[in-house]
């Protein structure tokens, strides 16, 4: 594929298209042979916004992107180097343009242990809707408003593994700012965030050094995991500064304690998490717990379509970081289709009984061929009260298409 001749409506820069053209046409056999793989994606994405922006500042029209992530890494022995870049140009917020290091690098595992120092990424949690306990990572905002894609975080990981569990300690060197869209993007606060002028508690600013610990075994039908950080919160308080017309992220020092367990019954799921943090006001709980129940070969045919349910409170007050699950319930349904292009589709409404207001999305997911694959993302924001904060993105509702191609 020569995307050298492809009609680029949207700024790239020749690094970046230098790169697709590289990349995508290594020999990836040659890797193999010497003990690399390599591997990754590139891809275009657009979005298009039923309505008109809200706020001074933000552009109209389609939001268009490139994003390239190639993947390296190299095995021997017991040993394994991990490289992951990623980047995105995009066509309206000059903030998501923007790359990172996702992870690069060494992991060394023995008999019971196991050692990564570098950039890595860590994931933890087993609800749907929101994954209370996943705190290693920084959020990368302005890849998704659904809090899944995150930041590489510099880290050393030593994990031990025996008959009672997996017990795995974390030092977290260097803190990761959250990213935010800008004045020009859309899905944003009201007054644009200044994100070249963080504050701190800590003295250290940026440069503290984080610890956590977690505890995690599969027992019988359970799946129990316990963990404890220490450290720069991830989540920022937003602190107004009205003489320049816009908000201070400010992120404090606090103590989180976290567990996630599920259990599997037959078709059931049972799945919850919950937290207890201190250092962000008032010391606050939050809590998501549900089930999930799969009908399998729906009549009798390959697809399964599971149900979902899930229950999400935060004690928070006003105080803390602000946030959209203060008391809220999550419905949706996923459908697997089963066929050779592992099509699917994930569906589902979080919706705050009180206030009745109503947050959709809609994701699903198609391979075409051995390389390709076909992305729908529909969000949509319903009946937000004047002044709550998804009321922010109440004209941003959008349909997003991307395509990716894999090599």
């Amino acid at each position: 594929m020569n995307f050298s001749r492809i009609p680029l409506r949207f700024p790239v820069t020749p690094i970046l298209r230098f790169l697709m053209i590289v990349l995508i046409g290594f020999p990836t056999g040659a890797f193999a042979e010497s003990g690399f793989e390599f591997s990754g994606f590139v891809g275009a994405e657009t979005r298009y916004f039923t309505e008109a922006p809200q706020f001074p500042g933000q552009k109209d029209g389609p939001q268009n992107s490139l994003v390239l992530q190639p993947e390296f890494r190299w095995e021997w022995d017991d040993q394994r180097v991990t490289f992951v870049p990623f980047y995105r140009e995009d066509s309206m917020d000059d903030n998501r343009s923007h790359g990172d290091i996702r992870e690069l690098n060494w992991r060394k595992a023995g008999g019971d242990w196991d050692l990564l120092v570098g950039i890595g990424q860590i994931f933890w949690g087993v609800t749907e809707s929101r994954h209370l306990v996943d705190i290693i990572n920084q959020t990368d905002l302005v890849e998704n408003i659904n809090l899944e894609e995150k930041l590489g975080q510099p880290m050393l990981n030593i994990a031990t593994i025996n008959d009672w569990g997996t017990a795995s300690f974390f030092v977290l060197p260097g803190f990761r700012e959250r990213t935010f869209p800008g004045v020009n993007g859309r899905l944003r606060t009201p007054l644009p965030i200044d994100t070249d002028n963080p504050e701190y508690e800590s003295g250290a600013e940026d440069r503290h050094v984080d610890f956590a610990v977690r505890y995690e075994h599969v027992l019988g039908d359970w799946d129990i995991g316990a963990n404890y950080f220490y450290g720069t919160g991830r989540e920022p308080r937003l602190v107004l500064d009205l003489p320049n017309q816009r908000f201070i992220p400010f992120y404090d020092l606090i103590n989180q304690v976290g567990t996630d367990l599920q259990y599997t019954y037959e078709a059931w799921l049972f799945k919850f998490e919950g937290i207890v943090r201190e250092g962000q006001g008032k010391t606050f709980g939050s809590v998501v717990a549900g089930f999930e129940y799969t009908f399998f070969q729906v009549a009798e045919s390959i697809i399964d379509v599971g149900l979902l349910f899930e229950y999400l409170y935060d004690g928070r007050d006003e105080t803390a970081p602000p946030t959209l699950f203060d008391e809220d319930i999550f419905l949706g349904t996923r459908v697997a289709f089963n066929d050779v292009q592992d099509s699917s589709i994930l569906a589902g409404v979080v919706f705050d009984p009180d206030k009745n207001e109503k947050f959709y999305t809609i994701e699903a997911e198609r391979r075409f061929g051995d390389s390709f694959t076909g992305e729908l993302e529909i969000r949509v924001f319903s009946d937000a009260p004047f002044g709550t904060l998804l009321n922010a993105f109440s004209q941003d509702d959008f349909i997003q298409l991307g395509v990716n191609y894999y090599f």
